[in-house]
């Protein structure tokens, strides 16, 4: 009997604490409310959950969160608060936030960005070039990169970039002048895995001929991995440990293939031997003249490159492909620039691509329209006011250029597609654009990833027409990046058969 007394009193002592506890939290909540409520913003869904329940919504139903924030923007402000339990993050959308936050070393990326250092417990991206916060540790590996991502290094990687290409267009000539559809997401997302491997670290993975080998796949479980993991109820799902397992067994051979990479080519230089000429070989270089680099920053530099460099360039091409496709004119005006400086020839040359001029405005007004990388966030530790609105300190800082390029304030007639937006003769977009970032933080692949893109298009311009099939969408999917939710599905025919026809 007393030991069923003691047990009662237990359990109405820990229900005591647990509401003791419960009512010091929501004191918490009240005081965040408080100091940070003069900021404009909706309607909390309740006083605890913030706006999480509404994120949560847009997210399970696979509609895009940024279209929320735009319309938020365009009501309460271009200062905006969003709150999730007791965390607040600011969303700045103008260009003087713009300016402040991305273009001064003294933000550091906020903690979100410690997201992606592991992946289910496995050490992921680490404290690579994406996700590493501390600015001089970050800034020594950037010196150490900058080189082998320089104009005047990658223009004499050509060969690989058309040796690549060439390949995804003689898979297309097997589909094309055929009633077979053609997932052009599917296709882009294999050669651009194929390039970086050859460009960055000289291996052959050959997906666009084989995409069942360990490597494609394991990236394709990785990528699906940093989308599961955002939902706070996986690790309580029994149904998904194999799959959690397969990731961190994918992030596992990631890793391994990366030591095994960089210790091979660290061998034939110590070897004298002869090494390829590639992205790898320039930073292994600068490692050396460093004197001090680790090897567990080279493997999470390695990740990142495969993981973040090919999503988002096969990304861009396919949303290009879509928006050519649902606008002929713009498509007839690009294909005749690429007739007119490439002619009929096989492989591109570097000067070539300074020429295709118009294409370059596609594509940037592809990510205009579609920022396959949409935004960043900085953590803002000291007090400021931008756009007359103090935001007060220890808060996050969003940045989003998903919400800016398609804001009336910034772009007539935001939602159509108007590469003229970027012509020489056209208003500069000063801190509206910011698809790669900006400032010293900003993306160390945007040549990298521009070159590929630029010679991938207008060698698939060059050989094909196109037409989109019937049924498809055009919405987006928000995977962590931006992508096409029905892949970008078309009919291809080749230029050579139609330009016969006409004979």
């Amino acid at each position: 009997m007393e030991l069923w007394v003691f047990i009662g009193w237990a359990a109405l002592l820990l229900l005591a604490l647990a509401f003791i506890c419960f009512l010091l939290y929501c004191g918490y909540i009240q005081y965040i409310h408080m100091k940070y409520d003069h900021i404009p913003g909706p309607p909390r869904d309740s006083f605890i959950f913030g706006h999480s329940l509404t994120l949560m919504k847009v997210m399970q139903e696979n509609l895009v969160i940024y279209d929320y924030f735009l319309d938020w923007v365009q009501k309460y402000g271009p200062v905006m608060r969003i709150n999730g339990f007791h965390r607040v993050a600011v969303l700045v959308a103008s260009p003087e936030g713009v300016q402040e936050f991305l273009m001064s070393p003294k933000y550091s990326k906020d903690n979100f960005y410690d997201f992606f250092g592991t992946l289910f417990g496995v050490r992921f991206m680490g404290k690579g070039l994406l996700t590493d916060r501390d600015y001089d540790h970050w800034h020594k590996q950037r010196r150490i990169m900058d080189p082998a991502f320089s104009k005047a290094y990658l223009m004499g990687l050509m060969d690989p970039f058309n040796e690549k290409a060439e390949v995804l267009m003689e898979r297309l000539s097997e589909k094309s002048d055929t009633k077979c559809e053609v997932n052009m997401l599917d296709m882009f997302c294999k050669v651009t895995l194929d390039v970086i491997g050859k460009v960055g670290f000289g291996i052959e993975l050959n997906s666009l001929k084989d995409d069942q080998t360990p490597f494609p796949q394991a990236i394709s479980l990785v990528m699906k991995g940093t989308v599961e993991i955002r939902n706070p109820m996986l690790k309580f799902s029994l149904g998904k440990r194999g799959f959690i397992r397969e990731v961190q067994s994918s992030v596992r051979l990631l890793r391994q293939t990366g030591k095994e990479c960089i210790e091979r080519r660290q061998k034939q230089i110590q070897d004298g031997e002869e090494i390829p000429k590639d992205i790898l070989t320039q930073i292994l270089k600068g490692a050396a003249l460093e004197k001090d680099c680790d090897p567990e920053t080279l493997l999470d530099n390695f990740v990142t490159f495969f993981v973040a460099g090919q999503e988002t360039t096969a990304n861009q091409l396919s949303f290009a492909v879509m928006s050519l496709g649902r606008n002929p004119e713009t498509l007839k005006k690009a294909q005749a620039e690429i007739d007119e400086v490439i002619g009929s020839k096989r492989d591109i040359e570097y000067e070539d691509l300074s020429k295709l001029k118009y294409l370059s405005q596609v594509l940037k007004e592809t990510l205009r329209l579609y920022p396959t990388a949409p935004g960043t966030s900085r953590a803002l530790e000291k007090e400021i006011v931008i756009e007359g609105v103090r935001i007060p300190p220890n808060v996050t800082v969003t940045l989003n250029s998903y919400v800016m390029g398609r804001m009336e304030q910034f772009y007539e007639d935001p939602l159509t597609f108007n590469p003229d937006r970027f012509s020489p003769d056209a208003p500069k977009p000063y801190f509206t654009y910011f698809p790669f970032s900006l400032g010293p933080r900003n993306c160390i692949g945007q040549v990298f990833s521009q070159m590929e893109a630029k010679v991938v298009l207008a060698k698939f311009l060059q050989r094909y027409d196109f037409e989109l099939a019937n049924g498809q969408s055009f919405k987006i999917l928000d995977t962590g990046t931006l992508r096409p939710l029905d892949g970008v599905i078309c009919r291809l025919r080749s230029r050579t058969s139609k330009k016969e026809a006409h004979m």
